[in-house]
Protein backbone atom coordinates (compact mmCIF):
# COMPACT_ATOMS: atom_id res chain seq x y z
CA UNK A 1 0.00 0.00 0.00
CA UNK A 2 1.26 3.47 -0.94
CA UNK A 3 0.14 6.72 0.61
CA UNK A 4 -1.12 9.62 -1.49
CA UNK A 5 0.24 12.91 -0.17
CA UNK A 6 -1.50 16.26 -0.53
CA UNK A 7 0.38 19.00 1.35
CA UNK A 8 4.13 19.42 1.86
CA UNK A 9 5.64 21.73 4.46
CA UNK A 10 9.32 22.50 3.92
CA UNK A 11 11.06 24.07 6.90
CA UNK A 12 14.22 26.02 6.13
CA UNK A 13 13.94 27.02 2.47
CA UNK A 14 16.74 28.55 0.43
CA UNK A 15 17.81 28.47 -3.21
CA UNK A 16 19.32 24.98 -3.31
CA UNK A 17 17.92 21.60 -2.28
CA UNK A 18 14.87 22.98 -0.52
CA UNK A 19 13.82 24.91 -3.64
CA UNK A 20 14.25 21.73 -5.71
CA UNK A 21 12.09 19.85 -3.22
CA UNK A 22 9.40 22.52 -3.44
CA UNK A 23 9.35 22.28 -7.23
CA UNK A 24 9.28 18.48 -7.13
CA UNK A 25 6.37 18.39 -4.70
CA UNK A 26 4.44 21.04 -6.62
CA UNK A 27 5.05 19.03 -9.80
CA UNK A 28 3.27 16.11 -8.14
CA UNK A 29 0.20 18.29 -7.61
CA UNK A 30 0.83 18.85 -3.92
CA UNK A 31 0.08 22.02 -2.03
CA UNK A 32 3.41 23.46 -0.85
CA UNK A 33 4.13 25.61 2.19
CA UNK A 34 7.56 27.24 2.50
CA UNK A 35 9.19 28.57 5.65
CA UNK A 36 12.32 30.48 6.55
CA UNK A 37 13.32 32.85 9.33
CA UNK A 38 12.62 35.69 6.90
CA UNK A 39 9.60 34.98 4.68
CA UNK A 40 10.43 37.84 2.31
CA UNK A 41 13.16 35.85 0.55
CA UNK A 42 10.59 33.19 -0.32
CA UNK A 43 8.34 35.49 -2.34
CA UNK A 44 9.72 34.64 -5.80
CA UNK A 45 9.65 30.87 -5.28
CA UNK A 46 6.20 31.04 -3.69
CA UNK A 47 4.89 33.02 -6.67
CA UNK A 48 6.48 30.57 -9.12
CA UNK A 49 4.83 27.56 -7.50
CA UNK A 50 1.63 29.06 -6.16
CA UNK A 51 2.91 28.17 -2.70
CA UNK A 52 2.37 29.91 0.60
CA UNK A 53 5.23 31.32 2.66
CA UNK A 54 5.57 31.78 6.41
CA UNK A 55 8.25 33.12 8.71
CA UNK A 56 9.42 30.57 11.26
CA UNK A 57 12.47 30.28 13.47
CA UNK A 58 12.96 26.52 13.74
CA UNK A 59 15.21 26.98 16.79
CA UNK A 60 12.31 28.52 18.72
CA UNK A 61 9.68 26.05 19.95
CA UNK A 62 7.04 28.78 20.24
CA UNK A 63 7.64 29.92 16.66
CA UNK A 64 7.28 26.35 15.42
CA UNK A 65 4.07 25.83 17.40
CA UNK A 66 2.66 29.08 15.99
CA UNK A 67 3.47 27.97 12.45
CA UNK A 68 1.56 24.71 12.79
CA UNK A 69 -1.36 26.43 14.49
CA UNK A 70 -1.56 28.85 11.56
CA UNK A 71 -1.61 25.94 9.09
CA UNK A 72 -4.35 24.03 10.92
CA UNK A 73 -7.12 26.11 9.42
CA UNK A 74 -6.07 25.44 5.83
CA UNK A 75 -5.34 21.73 6.01
CA UNK A 76 -2.51 20.14 7.93
CA UNK A 77 0.62 19.10 6.01
CA UNK A 78 1.00 15.35 5.52
CA UNK A 79 4.64 15.64 4.39
CA UNK A 80 7.03 17.66 6.57
CA UNK A 81 10.66 18.19 5.57
CA UNK A 82 13.26 19.56 7.99
CA UNK A 83 16.29 21.14 6.30
CA UNK A 84 17.94 23.65 8.68
CA UNK A 85 21.41 23.12 10.04
CA UNK A 86 24.16 25.30 11.47
CA UNK A 87 27.88 24.81 10.93
CA UNK A 88 30.43 25.96 13.46
CA UNK A 89 34.06 25.09 12.86
CA UNK A 90 37.19 25.31 14.97
CA UNK A 91 39.39 23.48 17.46
CA UNK A 92 37.34 22.07 20.32
CA UNK A 93 39.21 24.12 22.91
CA UNK A 94 38.41 27.41 21.18
CA UNK A 95 34.69 26.90 20.56
CA UNK A 96 32.25 29.21 22.32
CA UNK A 97 29.76 27.12 24.36
CA UNK A 98 26.83 29.41 23.58
CA UNK A 99 27.55 29.25 19.87
CA UNK A 100 27.79 25.45 20.06
CA UNK A 101 24.47 25.27 21.88
CA UNK A 102 22.84 27.40 19.19
CA UNK A 103 24.29 25.29 16.37
CA UNK A 104 23.03 22.07 17.92
CA UNK A 105 19.64 23.64 18.55
CA UNK A 106 19.22 24.64 14.91
CA UNK A 107 20.42 21.31 13.54
CA UNK A 108 18.77 18.88 15.96
CA UNK A 109 16.51 20.36 18.61
CA UNK A 110 14.62 22.36 16.01
CA UNK A 111 13.99 19.09 14.16
CA UNK A 112 12.40 17.73 17.31
CA UNK A 113 10.20 20.82 17.66
CA UNK A 114 8.98 20.47 14.08
CA UNK A 115 8.59 16.68 14.19
CA UNK A 116 6.63 16.83 17.43
CA UNK A 117 4.09 19.28 16.03
CA UNK A 118 3.79 17.24 12.84
CA UNK A 119 3.30 13.93 14.63
CA UNK A 120 0.68 15.36 17.00
CA UNK A 121 -1.41 15.99 13.89
CA UNK A 122 -0.48 12.85 11.92
CA UNK A 123 -1.00 10.24 14.63
CA UNK A 124 -4.82 10.51 14.79
CA UNK A 125 -4.94 10.04 10.99
CA UNK A 126 -2.36 7.21 11.05
CA UNK A 127 -0.70 8.59 7.94
CA UNK A 128 1.95 11.09 6.85
CA UNK A 129 5.70 11.43 6.40
CA UNK A 130 8.44 13.34 8.21
CA UNK A 131 11.73 13.68 6.34
CA UNK A 132 15.05 14.95 7.69
CA UNK A 133 17.99 16.24 5.63
CA UNK A 134 21.11 14.78 7.21
CA UNK A 135 24.76 14.68 6.27
CA UNK A 136 27.78 12.40 6.39
CA UNK A 137 28.65 14.28 9.61
CA UNK A 138 25.80 12.34 11.22
CA UNK A 139 27.66 9.08 10.54
CA UNK A 140 31.29 10.14 10.99
CA UNK A 141 32.69 13.15 12.79
CA UNK A 142 35.28 15.36 11.09
CA UNK A 143 38.14 17.25 12.72
CA UNK A 144 37.27 20.77 13.87
CA UNK A 145 33.61 20.19 13.07
CA UNK A 146 32.33 18.83 16.39
CA UNK A 147 29.19 21.02 16.68
CA UNK A 148 27.96 19.98 13.24
CA UNK A 149 28.61 16.30 14.05
CA UNK A 150 26.84 16.67 17.39
CA UNK A 151 23.76 18.09 15.69
CA UNK A 152 23.69 15.65 12.81
CA UNK A 153 24.31 12.60 15.01
CA UNK A 154 21.38 13.72 17.18
CA UNK A 155 19.23 14.27 14.07
CA UNK A 156 19.96 10.75 12.87
CA UNK A 157 19.15 9.32 16.28
CA UNK A 158 15.87 11.23 16.35
CA UNK A 159 14.91 9.85 12.94
CA UNK A 160 15.83 6.28 13.82
CA UNK A 161 13.90 6.38 17.08
CA UNK A 162 10.87 7.97 15.40
CA UNK A 163 10.88 5.33 12.66
CA UNK A 164 10.75 2.51 15.20
CA UNK A 165 7.91 4.21 17.06
CA UNK A 166 5.86 5.59 14.18
CA UNK A 167 6.20 3.25 11.18
CA UNK A 168 3.77 0.82 12.84
CA UNK A 169 1.36 3.76 13.19
CA UNK A 170 1.41 4.54 9.47
CA UNK A 171 3.80 7.52 9.60
CA UNK A 172 6.81 7.18 7.31
CA UNK A 173 10.06 8.62 8.70
CA UNK A 174 13.02 9.34 6.44
CA UNK A 175 16.60 10.42 7.11
CA UNK A 176 18.72 11.37 4.09
CA UNK A 177 22.48 11.21 4.48
CA UNK A 178 23.78 13.77 1.98
CA UNK A 179 27.40 12.69 1.61
CA UNK A 180 28.92 15.34 -0.62
CA UNK A 181 28.62 18.93 -1.79
CA UNK A 182 25.34 20.04 -3.39
CA UNK A 183 25.22 22.25 -6.45
CA UNK A 184 23.71 25.63 -5.71
CA UNK A 185 23.32 28.79 -7.75
CA UNK A 186 26.88 30.09 -8.16
CA UNK A 187 28.37 26.85 -6.87
CA UNK A 188 29.07 24.38 -9.66
CA UNK A 189 31.60 21.59 -10.04
CA UNK A 190 34.70 22.10 -12.24
CA UNK A 191 34.29 21.44 -15.94
CA UNK A 192 36.82 18.61 -15.74
CA UNK A 193 34.85 16.86 -12.98
CA UNK A 194 31.26 16.52 -14.22
CA UNK A 195 28.68 15.27 -11.72
CA UNK A 196 31.18 15.37 -8.87
CA UNK A 197 28.62 17.32 -6.84
CA UNK A 198 25.08 16.25 -6.00
CA UNK A 199 22.37 17.67 -8.25
CA UNK A 200 19.63 19.12 -6.00
CA UNK A 201 16.91 18.13 -8.46
CA UNK A 202 18.18 14.54 -8.40
CA UNK A 203 18.19 14.57 -4.60
CA UNK A 204 14.61 15.87 -4.64
CA UNK A 205 13.66 12.99 -6.95
CA UNK A 206 15.08 10.58 -4.37
CA UNK A 207 12.89 12.15 -1.68
CA UNK A 208 9.88 11.62 -3.93
CA UNK A 209 10.88 8.02 -4.62
CA UNK A 210 11.04 7.51 -0.86
CA UNK A 211 7.49 8.80 -0.47
CA UNK A 212 6.36 6.33 -3.14
CA UNK A 213 7.61 3.28 -1.24
CA UNK A 214 5.04 0.63 -0.45
CA UNK A 215 4.62 0.35 3.31
CA UNK A 216 5.44 -3.36 3.14
CA UNK A 217 9.09 -2.33 2.59
CA UNK A 218 9.50 1.15 4.06
CA UNK A 219 13.07 2.38 4.45
CA UNK A 220 13.98 4.83 7.20
CA UNK A 221 17.33 6.03 5.77
CA UNK A 222 18.83 6.70 2.36
CA UNK A 223 22.47 7.65 1.72
CA UNK A 224 23.21 9.75 -1.37
CA UNK A 225 26.66 10.54 -2.73
CA UNK A 226 28.27 11.51 -6.06
CA UNK A 227 29.27 8.58 -8.23
CA UNK A 228 32.95 9.58 -8.13
CA UNK A 229 33.22 9.71 -4.34
CA UNK A 230 35.49 7.16 -2.72
CA UNK A 231 33.91 4.99 -0.03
Amino acid sequence: MRQAYRHALIVGVGTGLSASLARAFAGRGMKVTLTARGAGKLAALAAELGATAHACDAADAASVAALFAALDAGGEPDVVVYNPSARLRGPIASLDPAAVAHAVTVTALGAFYVAREAVIRMEPERRGAVLFTGASAGVKGYAQSAPFAMGKFALRGLAQSMARELHPKGIHIGHFVIDGAIRNPGREEPADAPDSMLDPDAIAASYCDFLDQDRSCWAWEVELRPWVERF
